[in-house]
């Protein structure tokens, strides 16, 4: 149940009846769904699904969708998908400052490299990083808006273990600081229970199962309170308990 100040607060997304569809398939079809200001989602679905789908259209990136969808207003939106994305011409921080204004551009871009590990890289050429480090710089390119709503598109799908993992309190702790709402689209259910407040599982071309996850941050893991959420939603994506056993 919402909070009082959830219900005087605009959504950060609503979004009523929206459809896309690609040939006879619709992708998504007919989906509500609310998103309040503030809120961390993750939003879990098979391959092919359609959750990029759906980031895409809230983002504003596909404009054939139909039903309706708002952003609060005002509302600076930010994106990061799987692959950093960084022009291999532009040094760090011009990637990182690249499209804004202001004569504090570069102090901005300067400070959330500094955010997310990266200071002293600024001159660096995006072929001189690692992927978690092109990924932190990609994370710095979407702080330096100060955005109200980030969205994540699979953004350490590409990454080795330890370094998704050191991504994951990244992403976290920036959030705790600034308090955007954030929506990240994953495929691993370990990763949506552990970062996200809310989860959400898209399943033919619908919200099939919304949950809250009531447990205290930070998270590990192997915390066993995490047990029954990881048993849902796997149970929601079809995933049997042999195959459970093998992705745990």
């Amino acid at each position: 149940m919402a909070t009082h100040a959830e219900q005087l607060t605009p959504p950060a997304v609503r979004i009523s009846g929206l459809t896309r569809s690609f040939g006879a398939r619709d992708v998504l079809d007919g989906i509500d769904l609310d998103i309040p200001a503030g809120q961390f989602v993750a939003l879990l679905g098979h391959s092919g699904s359609g959750k990029s789908t759906l980031l895409r259209a809230i983002a504003g990136l596909d404009h054939q969708v139909t039903g309706s969808g708002e952003l609060a207003a005002p509302q600076r939106l930010s994106v990061v998908f799987q692959d950093s994305r960084l022009l291999p011409w532009r040094r760090v921080l011009d990637n990182v400052i690249l499209g804004t204004r202001g004569k504090d551009a570069a102090e901005r871009g300067r400070a959330a490299l500094t955010e997310v590990g990266l200071a002293g890289r600024e001159r660096a050429w995006p072929n001189e990083l690692s992927g978690g480090e092109a990924q932190r710089a990609a994370l710095a390119r979407s702080l330096v808006w100060d955005p109200e709503l980030l969205l994540a598109d699979e953004p350490f799908g590409a990454l080795d273990a330890l370094t998704r993992i050191r991504m994951h309190t990244l992403l976290r702790e920036l959030w705790e600081r600034h308090r955007p709402s954030v929506l990240l689209v994953t495929h691993d259910v370990d990763e949506a229970i552990v970062l996200a407040d809310r989860v959400l599982v898209l399943d033919q071309g619908r919200i099939g199962l919304d949950v809250s996850v009531d447990v205290p941050h930070p998270r590990s893991y192997r915390d066993p309170l995490l047990g029954e959420y990881r048993e849902r939603l796997f149970a929601a994506l079809g995933v049997t308990e042999d195959v459970q056993g093998a992705t745990t």
